[in-house]
C-alpha cells in the first residue's frame, strides 16, 4: 500500500516551525531599500514591536498575496507603522537588490494609502547566509526549485518584542485587522493599545495549532457579565435616584 501524507521531495526542506520564546540574533546583517548596511539590532529596541515578513520580490505569486494581505491588514488599524509598531520585508533570494526593494516599498506604501507609514515600512535583502541565519532563528524554512525556477517557502508573518523575542506567528495569506492587533499586542507585550483595545483584545486567545486568534468564551462571558453588572447598576441608581426625588416633591410643606 502507497504510504499517505509523505511531502514531496521538492518540500522536504521547506515549512515553517514555530519557535516561540526564542530570540532572533541581533547582529544579522541585511541592505535596506537605499543600499545601506544595517544589522537586525538597528529595527528593534525601540520601543515598538516588528512585523516580520520573508519572502522575495520577484515571486510569481505567494509573496505578493502576502504583502497584499499585510497591508490590507494594516490600512484597517488604528495603529500606524513608525509609531506603534514597524514592519520588515526580508527578501529570501540573494540575488535581488536594494534598487527592487526600494520599487516595491513605494508600490505598497502606495497601496496602504498612508505616506507617514514610510518610516515603519523596511524592505531589506541580503545574502544568502545572513537571510538563512534570519531563517534558522524564526523557523522559516525555504529552498530553491530548480525546476520551476522558484522558491518554495510557506506564507507567514513572525512577530518580535522590542527585544526580539518571537512571539507570535500568523500563518496564511489573509491577516484580519483583529488578528493583527491581537499579535501585535502581544509582541509588544501589553503596552500599545487603549483601554478599550485592551477589553476587546482579552476575549481572544491565540491558537498554535492554527496560528490565529480565536474568542474564548470564558472571557466573554466575563465580560459581558462586568458590563451587565455596570448596566444594571446604573438603571438602578437611576430609579432610585428618580424615586427619591419624587417622595421629596411629594412631602407636604410644613406652615410656620
Amino acid at each position: 500500500m502507497a504510504q499517505q501524507n509523505v511531502a514531496p521531495e521538492e518540500l522536504e526542506n521547506v515549512g515553517v516551525t514555530e519557535k516561540l520564546g526564542d530570540y532572533v540574533s541581533g547582529d544579522i546583517t541585511l541592505y535596506n531599500e537605499h543600499g545601506d548596511e544595517v544589522t537586525l539590532d538597528d529595527y528593534l529596541h525601540n520601543g515598538r514591536p516588528l512585523i516580520l515578513a520573508m519572502v522575495y520580490y520577484e515571486c510569481p505569486m505567494l509573496c505578493n498575496l502576502i504583502l497584499q494581505g499585510l497591508m490590507r491588514g494594516v490600512s484597517d488599524l488604528s495603529w500606524q507603522p513608525g509609531k506603534e509598531f514597524d514592519i520588515l520585508a526580508v527578501s529570501i533570494s540573494p540575488t535581488e537588490t536594494p534598487e527592487l526593494a526600494r520599487v516595491n516599498k513605494e508600490n505598497y506604501l502606495e497601496q496602504l494609502g498612508n505616506p507617514d507609514a514610510a518610516d515603519g515600512l523596511h524592505f531589506m535583502t541580503g545574502s544568502e547566509e545572513e537571510v538563512k541565519r534570519l531563517g534558522d532563528d524564526v523557523g522559516f524554512y525555504y529552498q530553491w526549485n530548480e525546476q520551476t525556477q522558484e522558491y518554495m517557502h510557506g506564507s507567514s508573518l513572525i512577530f518580535l518584542s522590542e527585544e526580539g523575542l518571537i512571539s507570535r506567528y500568523l500563518h496564511g495569506i489573509d491577516y484580519p485587522e483583529m488578528m493583527l492587533r491581537n499579535a501585535l499586542y502581544d509582541a509588544a507585550d501589553g503596552k500599545i493599545g487603549s483601554t478599550i483595545d485592551r477589553i476587546v483584545l482579552y476575549c481572544f486567545q491565540y491558537d498554535s495549532a492554527s496560528g490565529s486568534y480565536v474568542p474564548v468564551a470564558v472571557n466573554i462571558m466575563k465580560i459581558g457579565g462586568v458590563f451587565t453588572l455596570v448596566i444594571l447598576g446604573t438603571l438602578l441608581g437611576f430609579f432610585f435616584y428618580r424615586e427619591k426625588k419624587s417622595k421629596k416633591l411629594n412631602e407636604p410643606i410644613r406652615s410656620i
